[in-house]
């Protein structure tokens, strides 16, 4: 285990590349060296975020500055396909821990299909890890380029992926609700959607089709050995951060909520960030906003066989920036908590 790792951020000005500065600078390994951002060079960080102070932190430069000869690991919180030319520069001995979805897709025409564009470093998929943490642990030190799952599909995926493992559902009728708060979208926000009074009103966007379907359906589909294509909604709420998924699922013969409830308490006890409530209990975004936490809450129905799930993260930071720090520590054998508490 190294000392200190030193470290580059790509899309430092971004939000996710704002909490990260945050979680590293209570993080005693880290050690920031760049924080990149091609449209602020020269600034300060705190320009951006009047409460990051921190008078050691780099001014903002471009990726083209990177000296790469001292570097660990570089963040990536970029638009997608910005990761996959930046895979091309860096050396081997730099490991890339990249937050958007240019290596999340393992099939290059999904790829294409999903987000419009050709993937530009085919041969860096198969050698790129998605990395769910809890999932993970084993692998993570073995790969170079560490791909961090989407901010829906990680509160979707913590308590989907056991049952599915447990063989405990159908397969063909998984149904989806998911809900964020705006910051989900970026700092964009009025660019990207037109919606009448956005932050007074909840709305449905992209339904049927939102890119981190295709994320959902390769993991689960994956876990379960068949193919699965899930029902997915999401919706923009108008609270800064945050996301609640509620899930609706058909369990097996001789399964039910309760069932369900047990097996995912005792899957997850071990998984310091992943809380399971009591059963039946209602959750809300607010029990884990700003935390690397995922809370999760099984519910029964009116319904025999139907079982309901809810689960709740910071999609900033379970959803984004926390996760990637703590697929970071696992990989360098560093506490799993570290930078997170």
């Amino acid at each position: 285990m190294k000392d200190s790792l030193n470290i580059a951020i790509a899309g430092a000005t971004g939000y996710v590349g704002i909490e990260l500065i945050k979680i590293l600078l209570n993080h005693s390994k880290a050690k920031i060296l760049y924080l990149c951002a091609n449209k602020s060079a020269g600034k300060r960080i705190s320009y951006f975020d009047k409460k990051i102070s921190n008078k050691k932190l780099p001014k903002i430069s471009k990726v083209e500055n990177i000296d790469w000869k001292n570097l660990d690991i570089i963040f990536t919180a970029l638009p997608d396909g910005e990761a996959q030319i930046i895979s091309k520069k860096k050396p081997s001995h730099v490991k890339l821990i990249d937050l958007s979805a240019d290596f999340r897709l393992k099939d290059p025409k999904i790829y294409k299909k999903w987000y419009g564009e050709n993937h530009t470093n085919k041969k860096l998929i198969k050698k790129s890890l998605y990395a769910i943490s809890e999932f993970s642990r084993k692998s993570l030190p073995k790969y170079n380029i560490i791909s961090c799952p989407g901010c829906y599909p990680t509160s979707i995926q913590l308590p989907l992926i056991p049952i599915l493992q447990n063989n405990m559902i159908n397969t063909n009728n998984i149904i989806i609700d998911s809900k964020s708060g705006y910051s989900g979208a970026g700092k964009n926000l009025n660019k990207k959607f037109n919606f009448t009074k956005i932050y007074e009103s909840v709305n449905a966007y992209k339904v049927g089709f939102h890119k981190h379907m295709a994320e959902i359906d390769q993991e689960l589909s994956k876990v379960s050995k068949n193919k699965i294509e899930v029902s997915f909604t999401p919706h923009l709420m108008p609270v800064f951060r945050g996301i609640l998924s509620t899930i609706y699922l058909e369990a097996k013969k001789n399964i039910n909520a309760k069932k369900i409830y047990s097996f995912l308490k005792e899957f997850h006890k071990n998984n310091f960030f992943v809380k399971v409530a009591k059963y039946n209990t209602p959750i809300g975004t607010g029990d884990v906003i700003n935390t690397n936490f995922c809370k999760i809450s099984v519910c029964s129905s009116r319904k025999k066989n139907q079982v309901i799930i809810v689960s709740a993260i910071d999609n900033l930071i379970k959803g984004a920036s926390g996760q990637a720090v703590q697929n970071m520590n696992i990989s360098f054998n560093i506490k799993e908590t570290m930078g997170l508490l």
